[in-house]
């Protein structure tokens, strides 16, 4: 097992701080949750109360902060699984929409519970329950009371799909020694690129390796066929386009790069998926304000000939709406939230357009691009034209499709690889 060493000042201030917090912010973290669906009895998990019991056997914790972490882990877990019949998973996460997403994904031998706020009391009470034989987390969850009371019970850890920005790097030198104590809790880091790897090399993290991202290896999404077919129907020959997981600022993009569109092809309809539904009033009233008509999913209704926009604001739907583009205008990208997984709408075949902020999947856009299945676009006045021309060019676009497809087909044995070298490094062989 690795060797952190002592905990500096500010671990031990912190862990004090958050043993205090803990206790205040829980009203209102569950409050939310239960806002947005989750079951009553199923909050006081964010205190380490468990409301499932531990299965039998060998127990590998797999932790997530939201829906893309969460999914991600998911081929991991299968391959897991399919290596060894005598390992059982338990995935925690903290939001609502994992939770409700997960809960019709789960591999098989696999648990979800809501994650303990990072309190010494609730990370006690949870590991005394699950007993983890070994813990996997994702990407950038490094809670420190979680990682100390973890490795204070001998439990091997992993970080899995890292990734560190370079803004993020210039944060973590400026509390280099606590860092470097933080991510020498793991016995393997895999990093999904390179970039990754040499920032946590250079920090004095030897367990640090180059990886393959793992939203590269997630299955497509599923998606509804019967829905897909009555979509396409009551679409019909109408050119489709898609602007996927909008965040405030990035619906007024795609709304007026559509006024744009259809000048030239008047009866496009674009499908407008917000990434937090609960924002759908208030894009609604934008595409009002616009002079557009919109139907909405949520309401039950499908698009009409007389409407521009299709507003999808529900949960769980991505994969219909890839399927049915073939263009799609990933959101987040206009904005600092650094981008969104593009390997999904690829996987559907589906030619995707973005913005200039992609920090989160820098590797993967610029593979995406060079590769032809995607295109890097300023603002609405590009994504209008860009989109022009790909509904003036079935040909052209249907290359692009063809292309997106090709892009995540090149990752083969990664997954076989990883797990190898989890079940060593976390003592599972």
């Amino acid at each position: 097992m690795t060797t952190p060493g002592p905990a500096p000042a500010t671990i031990r201030i912190y862990s004090t701080g958050a043993d205090l917090i803990a206790p205040l912010a829980y009203p209102k973290v569950t409050a939310k949750l239960m806002r947005l669906g989750a079951p009553q009895d199923r909050v006081c998990e964010r205190r380490g109360e468990a409301t499932q019991a531990r299965p039998e056997g060998k127990l590998v914790w797999c932790h997530a902060a939201s829906v893309g972490e969460s999914l991600s882990i998911l081929p991991l877990i299968g391959q897991m699984t399919c290596a060894r019949n005598d390992l059982r998973f338990l995935i925690t996460s903290g939001t609502q929409t994992s939770a409700k997403i997960l809960s019709n994904r789960l591999p098989a031998r696999t648990q979800h519970q809501f994650v303990p706020l990072d309190s010494r009391k609730y990370l006690r009470r949870f590991l005394e329950h699950w007993r983890p034989d070994a813990a996997i987390f994702v990407e950038s969850e490094l809670w420190p009371n979680m990682l100390r009371e973890s490795r204070a019970r001998g439990i091997p850890m992993a970080l899995v799909n890292a990734r560190i920005s370079d803004r993020s790097v210039r944060n973590w030198k400026r509390f280099e020694t606590s860092a470097r104590y933080l991510l020498n809790h793991f016995e393997i880091i895999h990093c999904q690129d390179d970039r990754t790897e040499t920032h946590l090399r250079a920090l004095g993290v030897e367990s640090a390796q180059r990886g393959v991202n793992l939203k590269a290896l997630a299955d497509p999404l599923p998606y509804d066929a019967d829905a897909l077919t009555s979509l396409e129907e009551k679409i019909g020959t109408r050119p489709v386009w898609l602007a996927a997981s909008t965040h405030p600022g990035e619906d007024e993009i795609a709304i007026e790069a559509h006024r744009e569109i259809l000048n030239t092809h008047p009866d496009a309809v674009l499908i407008l998926v917000p990434r937090h539904p609960e924002r759908a009033d208030a894009i609604d009233a934008l595409i009002l304000k616009a002079g557009l008509t919109a139907t909405r999913r949520a309401k039950g209704e499908l698009p009409k000939q007389d409407a521009a926009v299709y507003l999808a604001d529900t949960l769980g739907e991505m994969g219909l709406w890839y399927k049915l583009c073939p263009l799609t205008l990933l959101c987040g990208s206009f904005t600092d939230v650094g981008g969104h997984n593009p390997y999904e709408p690829a996987q559907a075949g589906s030619f995707i357009l973005h913005g200039p902020h992609y920090a989160n999947f820098a590797h993967a856009y610029h593979d995406l691009d060079m590769s032809g299945a995607g295109q890097q676009v300023a603002d609405a006045a590009e994504i209008a034209k860009t989109v022009q021309e790909a509904f003036a060019s079935p040909d052209l676009l249907q290359e692009k499709q063809a292309a997106a497809r090709t892009f995540t087909r090149e990752t083969g044995g990664a997954l076989e690889s990883l797990t190898s070298s989890l079940f060593n490094a976390l003592r599972l062989s």
